[in-house]
């Protein structure tokens, strides 16, 4: 008989039954599309041995201008530069609590530190400074001053414990004197809605107190991060912005935090520079600057031209302000070639500089399209590209277009076993783009999860949709490094930067990852863990079914074939049997493989391609295979 070629269509089709998708692929992980032949996609490798401070919810990477090159991430707990293999911490510090002392107890690490209203929780970050170390209990000033803090618990409000590196020699009450400085506070590691039991972290109040309203933020912890220039503009969500100059403008830059914008709004949804025309503009903010009673989330504020202090509207500056109209809060925003593209909650916006006397132009251009998340939009080749507040994704080249999806079901709802998005972790999609092979990767959490564990992936050029299980928190495509770099949380890990003393792993800890590097996943160690990618196809069959097909063998055809490739031929007589319980194979194959013998007979069969060790890598070809008629029974 001669070799019958089954054509599979590029891409994943889960709208459909296996049985319905017929030349086409319906699952897979870790893969992507590119001309139109299905490969697993690159690895990635740990850029360093040390893991960051909490969830990262945003990164930036820019240069200054002597061309040094800085990555810049926020995590819920702490804002890190990345620059030439080392972590920095550039953290802007809170409000100071001074005239606190210490409570000891001989042979015991745990110390009490006294403050009134101190307003902590465990898990937050701070640092000592002008400290008279508590009277016979063996610590010297170095002892608190060295590195920074993490409060273990809080007994009361007026109390709070750290851990020191060794016991006290003396038991002492309110002994000692210190300045507190607590790192500010982005918020809460997951998005919680209400108040009240269960809102707070572990030990974050007294036994058997709810949660009060001033300890709870119902988004999560988040930023929006920019550069003015070589200036890097840090805003924290529902907070306050700062700058941060780099090496190029200030020397000791690596060992300076972070400082608060004078002048600028003290409670804004995100900031984003304008960067034609150079205001920095104020988005979600408040209606009386300094007042954060004031917050309006759907008003926004912008600077004077080539100034990130000035908000005042004048008749000699170009401060203004505007206030949208549809929608409850803005969600975030994107800059595109000449304008920016504001998403509220359930409209769009095109804010466009036209200079004097009305500085920004602001129309809306489109209704029921409101983006899930802060972080879930992407701009490329002169479109903007979001996830939709309800589901579904959107593009505005122009006009707000609705995206066909072939994977929308799976993504967005919960039907049988499948598990859609858990909208009520929206805010933390992020949205990556990795320019190296054509694609928007939709980072999300599944229903259930409230930490991101898949992805989403459409190739814009050639209109494909993949789904998978790579997780990562933030994305930064490759602009001045030459591989994408991503952040991957750990729930469960301790942080080892920045040094912190007594650290838990209440916080979790980021992974920061170089992509698209070899064919394995590579920790700091170099030690190499296999990608276990796969993918699935629907059903084919002759006569439509009608009758049975024998299939004596197949010939595989691997564009790239580097080590050993698993093929399985998974057959069903009827659509509501599972095909994997029929399976032939896998068969090994490699580069010298010419043909595999089969014995196969049913009334459909499907195809599946994987790797299972590391260094191996693959993209597959055609499907060719001797298939011939076998009778109705």
């Amino acid at each position: 008989m001669p070799l019958t070629n089954v054509q599979i269509a590029p891409g994943f089709n889960k709208q459909v039954t296996a049985t319905g998708a017929e030349g086409q692929w319906t699952d897979g992980d870790f893969v992507r599309f590119r001309y139109s032949l299905p490969e697993k996609i690159g690895g990635w490798q740990q850029i360093t041995g040390q893991t960051l401070v909490g969830a990262t919810r945003e990164q930036l990477i820019w240069a200054d201008l002597d061309g040094r090159r800085y990555a810049a991430i926020g995590t819920h707990k702490a804002l890190i530069i990345y620059y030439e293999g080392g972590f920095y911490d550039i953290t802007p510090l809170d409000t100071a609590l001074t005239s606190c002392t210490f409570d000891t107890t001989d042979t015991s690490t745990t110390v009490t530190v006294n403050k009134n209203s101190h307003n902590l929780l465990a898990g937050d970050l701070f640092t000592f400074t002008s400290v008279t170390p508590p009277v016979g209990a063996g610590y010297v000033a170095d002892d608190f001053e060295t590195n920074t803090f993490e409060v273990i618990s809080v007994p009361d409000a007026d109390t709070f414990t750290v851990t020191m590196a060794s016991a006290a020699t003396a038991t002492t009450s309110a002994s000692g004197s210190a300045t507190v400085n607590p790192y500010i506070k982005p918020g809460p590691l997951t998005q919680t809605y209400g108040y009240g039991w269960g809102t707070d972290t572990w030990s974050s109040g007294a036994w058997g107190e709810a949660s009060s309203a001033q300890n709870v933020i119902l988004d999560p912890g988040s930023w929006s991060l920019d550069h003015f220039g070589q200036k890097l503009i840090a805003t924290v969500k529902n907070g306050k912005s700062f700058y941060w100059d780099p090496i190029a403008s200030d020397p000791s830059a690596l060992s300076t935090r972070a400082t608060v914008i004078p002048g600028a709004p003290t409670r804004s949804v995100m900031s984003i520079v304008s960067e034609r025309d150079r205001h920095l503009i104020m988005l979600g903010t408040e209606t009386t600057i300094g007042s954060e009673s004031s917050q309006d989330k759907m008003f926004i504020r912008f600077s004077d031209q080539e100034s990130i202090g000035d908000y005042t509207p004048n008749s000699t500056n170009t401060a203004g302000t505007f206030r949208l109209d549809s929608g409850v809060k803005i969600i975030g925003a994107a800059k595109a070639k000449d304008y920016i593209l504001i998403l509220t909650d359930t409209s769009a916006y095109v804010m466009q500089f036209v200079g004097p006397p009305f500085t920004f132009s602001i129309r809306q251009v489109g209704s029921n399209c409101g983006s899930i998340g802060q972080h879930a939009m992407k701009y490329v080749n002169g479109k903007v590209y979001w996830m939709g507040q309800a589901g579904g994704f959107f593009v505005y080249d122009g006009t707000v277009k609705s995206v066909p999806c072939l994977v929308e079901d799976f993504v967005f709802t919960d039907k049988g076993d499948n598990l859609g998005i858990n909208y009520n972790s929206g805010e933390i999609v992020y949205a990556g783009l990795n320019h190296l092979y054509e694609e928007i990767n939709w980072f999300y959490a599944k229903a259930g999860s409230e930490f991101v564990d898949r992805v989403v992936t459409y190739n814009y050029v050639e209109n494909t949709w993949t789904t998978g299980s790579l997780a990562r928190t933030s994305w930064h495509d490759s602009t001045l490094y030459d591989n994408p770099y991503a952040t991957q949380f750990n729930g469960s890990g301790t942080p080892s930067f920045p040094t912190i003393q007594g650290v838990t792993n209440t916080n979790g800890a980021t992974i920061y990852y170089a992509h698209e590097v070899g064919n394995n996943e590579v920790d700091s160690l170099g030690n190499k863990t296999a990608i276990p990618a796969f993918i699935q196809s629907g059903d084919f069959d002759i006569t439509d079914g009608e009758v049975f097909m024998s299939m004596r063998r197949f010939l595989p055809d691997f564009k790239l074939l580097i080590g050993n490739a698993q093929v399985t031929i998974n057959l069903r007589n009827y659509s509501t049997d599972t095909s994997s319980s029929s399976p032939l194979g896998p068969f090994t194959v490699n580069s010298s493989t010419d043909k595999v013998d089969t014995r196969a007979r049913g009334r459909a069969a499907s195809l599946r391609i994987a790797n299972t060790s590391t260094d191996q890598n693959w993209r597959y070809g055609t499907f060719r295979a001797d298939i011939q008629p076998d009778g109705r029974r």
